[in-house]
């Protein structure tokens, strides 16, 4: 990852979402970005010009248009039709964004559209979370990392965050996915939490 006097950036054009330009680069604001809170947390995963990308919850593209000056191929899965709007016109200003609207629960609907992905990133706030991140490991190359947002209040209002976490991890090991690192967002994004895992398992 690319830092200008300690400040984390990337390397496409500006003028996205009215993001600060320093030295060329574009600021990205870890406030505005749960990926780029991780990073100035200590997250060491690289985004590599090589990488193909399934990002499930695109939203407007704020975080996908950073992700898409490292990265190959993202593909960005959105439901919502007017956040859909928004990642539209990332997507026509960065090649590399496929821009799909599409359920993340129902991977089959979208799975004839992907390539096998090096990184699945997923950033929704559903209670069912993990549930569909195990549903869309089946695109994950071998050896490839997946990286979950856990929204912990989305999964459940009235239990502690931090079992909340602590049931998430042992519901991807039983399936089968290691959790590698958990980093909690604070004080970038309140009851949030980062979940880096692999997967040995391929397509099936």
């Amino acid at each position: 990852m690319i830092w200008v006097e300690n400040v984390l950036v990337s390397p496409g054009e500006g003028g996205v979402y009215g993001e600060r330009m320093l030295k060329e680069y574009r600021v990205w604001d870890p406030y505005r970005s749960k990926l780029a809170a991780y990073y100035y947390l200590g997250g060491e995963f690289e985004l590599t010009p090589d990488m193909v990308v399934l990002y499930l919850g695109a939203a407007n593209g704020t975080t996908v248009s950073h992700v898409a000056d490292y990265a190959g191929t993202v593909y960005a899965i959105e439901f919502a039709p007017r956040p859909m709007q928004d990642m539209v016109a990332v997507a026509r200003r960065r090649n590399n964004v496929v821009p799909l609207m599409a359920d993340a629960a129902q991977p089959e609907r979208y799975a004839p559209l992907l390539e096998m992905a090096d990184l699945i990133y997923q950033d929704i706030a559903q209670p069912e979370q993990v549930t569909i991140a195990i549903r869309n490991r089946v695109f994950l190359r071998e050896g490839g990392r997946m990286l979950i947002m856990l929204k912990t209040r989305s999964i459940d209002t009235a239990e502690v965050p931090g079992v909340v976490l602590e049931r998430s991890v042992a519901a991807l090991e039983a399936a089968r996915i290691t959790v590698l690192d958990t980093k909690w967002l604070d004080p970038y994004h309140k009851d949030h939490a980062a979940m880096l895992c692999s997967s040995g398992l391929g397509p099936g």
